[in-house]
């Protein structure tokens, strides 16, 4: 059985906001050194004055997922600051929606950089500082419900999820040597900005969603940090695995309750 430090060193990409700042303030709240990073210096720093003020420990580091040194720097100010790196959580990502034959390849470029270019740059970078320290670690790249489906103007996304999912599958197996599990979330409709947002840009019905999903109801931010919290414990014997957690919205197919 795999024994973790009791103090570990936690990346989050893309953790200023959503799905990533709960995460990373779920790991900062169980005594784990959080590393706050994103595109935007200002935007890691407040949340790592936050986690600060409520007795966390937590850095911030400015990075691009999508350029390789970049994430190596992202690496480097992690192992310096706090000595080792412990959990990696792939958690950037974008999403450019419209129809297929009217993605351009600017648009479609800058989605596959940062969805799976970013995550494999990410998560190669961590791998090898993992197998350097020669103690294991945890990967956890998240994916999304979608990257298991076809979906109406949304191809950039869908595809580069997943990818992510098939390139979780091949680095568990490829590294399980070195003691490093990788593993995948894939969550369905979570209520937070992005959320909100597309709600705005689309117009869907949230009551639309709901009769889809069997629970009846959105995902929380406070549930999908759960979900990582298992993926990234090194002692429940899973690698190379997707958890979907969607309230039932693949295992109930495209039908809807009222029918």
């Amino acid at each position: 059985m795999a024994i973790e430090p009791d103090e570990r060193t936690v990346i989050v990409t893309g953790s200023t906001r959503g799905l990533g700042k709960r995460i990373a303030t779920r790991f900062a709240e169980n005594g784990d050194n959080a590393v706050i990073c994103s595109r935007s210096i200002e935007d890691c720093e407040r949340v790592v004055d936050s986690i600060e003020a409520n007795g966390g420990s937590a850095h911030a580091v400015e990075v691009d997922v999508s350029e390789k040194p970049s994430v190596e720097t992202l690496i480097d100010e992690t192992v310096d600051r706090f000595g080792r790196l412990d959990v990696l959580v792939n958690n950037a990502g974008i999403n450019i929606r419209g129809p297929a034959e009217e993605i351009s390849p600017e648009d479609w470029q800058q989605v596959v950089d940062v969805n799976l270019t970013g995550s494999f740059f990410c998560a190669q970078a961590a791998g090898a500082r993992m197998i350097e320290q020669g103690d294991g670690g945890s990967i956890v790249n998240i994916s999304s419900m979608m990257g298991s489906m076809g979906q109406q103007d949304r191809t950039p996304y869908n595809t580069t999820k997943g990818g992510v999912n098939n390139l979780t599958r091949c680095l568990a197996v490829e590294w399980a040597e070195h003691d490093i599990q990788v593993n995948a979330l894939a969550p369905g409709y979570i209520m937070t900005e992005m959320v909100e947002q597309a709600q705005d840009e689309t117009g869907f019905d949230k009551q639309d969603i709901r009769d889809r999903t069997p629970l009846d109801r959105f995902g929380t931010p406070d549930e999908v940090a759960t979900c990582v919290e298992f993926l990234a414990s090194r002692d429940n014997f899973v690698t190379g695995e997707v958890l979907t957690a969607d309230g039932g919205w693949t295992a109930f197919g495209w039908g809807c309750k009222d029918n």
